[in-house]
């Protein structure tokens, strides 16, 4: 269990690696390690939603499951007037996220370890954004919708990524019955963004 990226303290063996990638337009130097999700490069899912993502430039946004930190910091570049809180259970993860915060000089970003929303539950969200935890189950990513709606500002909204494959239709009808309004926003190589708002 605590070798895949769903986990406190991923036990595999350290393997650091900087990945340079350009995300709307922004150049940005990831370092990357083992036992986090998708340490070889930004994977597809969270490029899509990045592409998709639409925020005011004031926003305070929160990115749950942050990994280390691509959809997060790109939020923060896009939201530069705004705050970007970030979340990891994995907390190899988390130390990441802060070294890359670091790493391309954003200053408007803080990043917690947390189980699902525990570190957070006092604050108040205009925007979260999810490549969800696919490995964790059903349970906890329907969890993440459930508790995220609690956080979000009324008119606030959720973004989420999941493929077809792996549930995209029951996540939207989850998102449906908590959400007044729920759109498909794009969808790619059957990938689907979900932008869901607080009505």
């Amino acid at each position: 269990m605590s070798n895949h990226y769903y986990s406190q303290s991923p036990d595999v063996k350290h393997n650091r690696q900087i990945h340079e990638v350009s995300l709307r337009g922004f150049s940005f130097r990831f370092m990357t390690d083992a036992g986090v999700f998708s340490k070889s490069g930004v994977d597809y899912g969270s490029q899509v939603l990045i592409d998709a993502l639409d925020l005011e430039v004031d926003a305070k946004v929160l990115d749950v499951g942050c990994g280390y930190g691509p959809i997060g910091l790109t939020a923060a570049k896009l939201a530069d007037k705004g705050q970007v809180t970030m979340i990891d259970i994995n907390e190899r993860a988390v130390e990441l996220s802060r070294e890359n915060a670091k790493l391309n000089h954003i200053a408007n970003v803080t990043v917690l370890q947390s189980n699902v929303f525990e570190a957070v539950k006092h604050m108040k969200f205009d925007v979260i954004v999810t490549n969800p935890p696919i490995r964790a189950g059903k349970l906890v990513v329907h969890q993440i919708f459930e508790e995220g709606f609690e956080l979000l500002e009324r008119g606030g909204s959720m973004w989420v990524v999941i493929q077809k494959k792996q549930g995209a239709p029951s996540a939207k009808a989850k998102l449906e019955s908590l959400f007044s309004d729920v759109e498909e926003v794009t969808k790619d190589k059957g990938y689907r963004i979900f932008r869901a708002v607080k009505g």
